[in-house]
């Protein structure tokens, strides 16, 4: 019989990559989502709220192989009061509801992976591994109450690892598209100082990530989910225009990428003039096998 695979919150980008790398595996897909209870193209959706135990999503978590987390409110807003208050809450409690569906569960699945963000290091230039300082900011004070809830309490029959995702790569959509379609117009140039690192992987890597920490029993604990060569934002962007046979564009002074992204974007600046200098120490020292280093062939394989 096929081993089941639980995406919690895996209607998104990331999750329905996911669930088509998973299912080319042989294994069985579930996604709770807010939306209805349906099945399509052999994947299973179910609804749930991310925040009250039911019993229709919480049987597939007692007969899952393992549960993958990736709720969570889009931190692609503005940073109103309100917002700020959803970001967390929406984090917090599906990490809650899943733990009490994982806890009285009679089959617990034998690992819960948590999606997290590399955004706990804050803005720096600085080599961040898995067990550098924290940084500064919203963002930081969102991670770090998302971790500390995902480890909080003991779970005796369940493995935890919890991904710290940079920035993935890959095709119709996700973090790539809005770069993507400045350069088309023209507009693909240099944001911000273009100092800040972008910490890039390539999803074929990410998915693969997934994959390794549900089969691998050594798995455990953080791990920085991110590609071994970051690149600051004026390399990304020269080859991205490279890959797309555009030539020089005009770079984006901070004043105006914070105009754009407050009128137009609807969307808080930070995300496109901070960054991180992340490298995935652990998972090197795991033995993870990359299919993707170079940015250029990376771009090239997505875009071409």
């Amino acid at each position: 019989m096929k081993k089941r695979i639980v995406l919690a919150g895996g209607s998104g980008f990331l999750g329905q990559s996911l669930a088509s790398y998973l299912m080319e595996r042989g294994y069985m897909v579930t996604i709770l989502t807010r939306g209805k209870t349906a099945t399509n193209d052999q994947i299973e959706y179910i609804h749930w709220d991310g925040v009250r135990l039911e019993d229709e999503w919480a049987s597939r978590i007692d007969e899952s192989y393992a549960v993958i987390n990736f709720t969570g409110k889009s931190v692609n807003c503005l940073y109103t009061k309100r917002n700020r208050e959803e970001i967390i809450s929406s984090r917090l409690a599906s990490v809650q509801v899943l733990q009490e569906a994982i806890l009285k569960s009679n089959n617990p699945p034998q690992v819960c992976i948590q999606a997290g963000s590399l955004a706990i290091f804050g803005d720096t230039t600085e080599i961040c591994h898995e067990d550098s300082v924290h940084g500064i900011g919203f963002s930081v004070e969102v991670c770090e109450k998302w971790e500390a809830a995902f480890f909080k309490n003991d779970w005796p029959h369940t493995r935890k690892v919890l991904l710290r995702i940079g920035f993935a790569l890959g095709k119709n959509g996700g973090a790539l598209g809005p770069l993507q379609n400045l350069a088309k117009f023209k507009l693909g140039g240099t944001i911000g100082s273009g100092r800040q690192y972008i910490s890039w992987l390539h999803m074929d890597d990410l998915n693969e990530m997934f994959v390794k920490a549900i089969e691998n029993e050594h798995y455990e604990g953080i791990y920085n989910a991110t590609g071994p060569n970051p690149v600051t934002n004026k390399e990304f962007m020269k080859t991205l225009r490279k890959v797309m046979n555009k030539g020089w564009a005009p770079p984006a002074p901070a004043p105006f990428v914070k105009l754009g992204a407050y009128i137009i974007m609807r969307a808080d600046p930070s995300l496109a003039l901070t960054g991180r200098n992340c490298i995935p120490k652990r998972l090197q020292a795991e033995g993870f096998q990359f299919l993707h280093t170079d940015l250029e062939e990376a771009l090239r394989d997505i875009i071409e």
